[in-house]
C-alpha cells in the first residue's frame, strides 16, 4: 500500500517521538567517567560559557552530557536532522540549523551571536558530512570572535553498534561504559591573522584525536 504524502509526515512525527522516547530511556542506563572535567564544571560555576568540540561519531553522549546547560548545538538541514532537532530540543538546547554546505555563513555568524549572549555551544567539528575527525573552522573561529574558552572532548563508548556510515557513527548500547576526556581550556587570541587560525585548527584536530586514543585506554 502506497502512502500519502499526509500519511508519510505522520509516521515520520511518530517515529521522531518514539525514537526520543528510546533515547531518553537508553541514555540514562550510561555509566560515564569524565576526565579532566574540573575545568568546564568551574566555568558552569562562575557562569562563564564555553564551546565543547567532540566528534560526529559519538554525539549521543557529547550532547547528552551538555544537555540543559543553556547550551546551543549546530544541526544539518536535512532529515536526519530534524530527528536530532527534536532530540536536542527536548534535552533544553538552543538548535542552529546549518552546516559548512548549506547555509554554513549564516550558521556560524548566529552561533557567535549565541555565545555573546552566553550561551554555551556543542559542536561535531567534522560534521555533518566529515572527512571523518578532520576539524572544520566553526569551533575555533566561534570561540575565537565571540572571547570564550574552548573544550575538546574526546569520547570513548565500549560497547556500541557502529553503523557503516561517512562517520563511523557509534550507537551506544545499554548500560555501557562511557569516557570522555576533556582538553585544558583553550582560549584564542581575537587577533590571530588567518594564518595562524589553521595552524591552531590542524593543532586542535590533532589533540583531539590523541583525546579519543586516550579515552579508550583508560578503564
Amino acid at each position: 500500500m502506497k502512502l500519502s504524502n499526509f500519511q508519510k509526515k505522520i509516521a515520520r512525527y511518530l517515529g521522531i517521538r518514539a525514537g526520543f522516547f528510546l533515547i531518553n530511556i537508553l541514555v540514562k542506563t550510561y555509566r560515564i567517567k569524565r576526565i579532566n572535567g574540573n575545568h568546564l564544571d568551574e566555568m558552569i560555576e562562575k557562569g562563564k560559557n564555553f564551546v565543547v568540540a567532540s566528534w560526529h561519531g559519538s554525539m549521543i553522549p557529547g550532547w547528552y552530557l551538555h544537555k540543559n546547560l543553556n547550551s546551543a548545538a549546530l544541526v544539518s538541514k536535512s532529515k536526519d536532522g530534524d530527528v536530532l532537532y527534536h532530540i536536542l530540543d527536548k534535552w533544553g538546547f538552543k538548535v542552529v540549523r546549518g552546516s559548512s554546505h548549506i547555509g554554513g555563513k549564516e550558521a556560524l555568524e548566529e552561533m557567535i551571536t549565541l555565545l555573546r549572549k552566553k550561551y554555551n555551544l556543542v559542536i561535531t567539528p567534522d560534521g555533518p558530512r566529515g572527512p571523518r575527525h578532520v576539524m572544520k573552522a566553526g569551533a575555533i573561529v566561534s570561540a575565537k570572535k565571540a572571547g570564550v574558552a574552548l573544550f575538546l572532548a574526546g569520547i570513548s563508548i565500549k560497547n556500541k553498534i557502529r553503523l557503516n556510515s561517512w562517520d563511523r557513527f557509534e550507537f551506544p548500547l545499554p548500560f555501557t561504559k562511557i569516557n570522555v576526556k576533556y582538553s585544558e581550556p583553550i582560549y584564542i587570541d581575537k587577533e590571530l591573522d588567518y594564518d595562524a587560525t589553521s595552524k591552531l585548527i590542524n593543532e586542535c584536530e590533532i589533540t583531539l584525536n590523541k583525546l579519543q586514543e586516550e579515552a579508550g585506554r583508560i578503564d
